[in-house]
């Protein structure tokens, strides 16, 4: 199946658009295609699936804009990959949650990663929690095709329940994207803050990762997501600026309850990030379990993640896409091997 070849069915018969003449016009239009699970049949909690849409490679397509077809009753969580190549040539297949299989390298002869083994890949966009429709700013948009190196649209489903297919019913959850052949000015991108890590029985635990910017780019943040499982309370990330006297000054990106509609809300500072600034996220965990709670795919365990969606002028995206720590008790921001300073440590906590 070709990716943005689009059929417009009125009553009097079948119109093909060419949006190749389209978007001669002033203003080019807006199309929307659907990526959507093949009317699948979910067999088992906490199951992971793929499906692979194929891009046009002959042309340029700026996505800007994002439309769920889910809800949280169905679906846990979405994701859609930019990919080289498909992690498989199935149609549809079980794919593990990123952030556990990268870093443990677990895939088995059954499961697939989204991506292909070696081939570039990124995350372009994420739901959860009834999360609405996303539309880029203005000249912003994701390329996908000729000149990139998404060649491919994966969309990952997350079904942590599944009693209600127990009497056969398919699901076509996904995702709508809004496109335009026009180009676009303003790239898009987005890096994931991550980690691994446990935390322990009845405690409070701070999750935490830092990255520093070593391309010589500046990306402007426009926009960020929290997302952790049920024991998040607070997601918080920063970027981090150290001035001529050594002091780190930390300005707040984003901060939520990750237990609301993980949605991508505005950034609370679009100052660009530029060469040297650290990028840094915390995610508050309070647990009352008697057992340790480790970083996993499943409702049972946890996740700690803060996206961050950002554009460049007249440029290339990051080459870094994800930025991943290993967590408590290996790592956190106090550690000296961590060299940050000046932790708003209360500010990055609570609401």
């Amino acid at each position: 199946m070709e990716l943005f070849h689009m059929v417009l069915r009125i009553t009097c018969g079948i119109i093909l658009v060419s949006l190749v003449r389209m978007t001669m016009a002033k203003h080019a239009p807006i199309g929307r295609y659907p990526i959507l699970m093949p009317n699948v049949h979910p067999d088992r909690p906490e199951l992971y699936l793929c499906t692979p849409v194929k891009v046009d490679y002959t042309k340029n397509y700026y996505i800007v804009g994002f439309e769920p077809n889910a809800t949280m009753n169905t679906a846990h969580h979405m994701l859609l990959y930019g990919c080289g190549k498909p992690g498989t040539n199935r149609p549809v297949w079980d794919c593990g949650e990123m952030s556990r299989h990268m870093m443990m390298n677990e895939y088995d002869d059954e499961s697939f990663s989204p991506c292909g083994k070696g081939a570039h890949s990124q995350i372009i966009y994420a739901w959860a929690r009834d999360a609405p429709k996303l539309e880029l700013p203005d000249g912003v948009g994701f390329k996908v095709g000729l000149d990139s190196p998404i060649k491919y649209i994966i969309l990952q489903v997350h079904y942590a329940h599944v009693d209600q297919f127990k009497d056969g019913s398919r699901d076509d959850s996904g995702i709508f994207i809004h496109y335009t052949l026009e180009p676009m000015p303003k790239q898009a991108g987005v890096l994931l803050l991550g980690t691994a890590g446990e935390i322990l029985p009845h405690s409070v635990e701070k999750m935490e990762a830092s990255c520093d910017i070593t391309e010589h780019k500046e990306i402007h943040p426009f926009a960020y997501r929290t997302h952790t499982h049920g024991l998040g309370k607070v997601v918080s990330g920063y970027r981090v600026r150290r001035d001529d006297q050594g002091v780190d000054h930390w300005t707040l990106l984003g901060k939520r309850d990750p237990l609301t509609p993980q949605m991508f809300y505005p950034v609370e500072n679009r100052e660009p990030i530029r060469f040297g600034d650290r990028l840094a996220a915390r995610c508050t965990m309070k647990s009352d379990r008697d057992t340790i709670t480790r970083i996993g795919a499943t409702n049972e365990d946890e996740m700690c993640n803060f996206y961050l969606m950002y554009y460049v002028n007249n440029d290339e995206p990051l080459n870094t896409k994800y930025c991943f720590s290993m967590g408590p008790p290996q790592y956190r921001w106090e550690f000296p091997s961590s060299d940050l300073n000046n932790i708003p440590d209360i500010a990055a906590s609570t609401l």
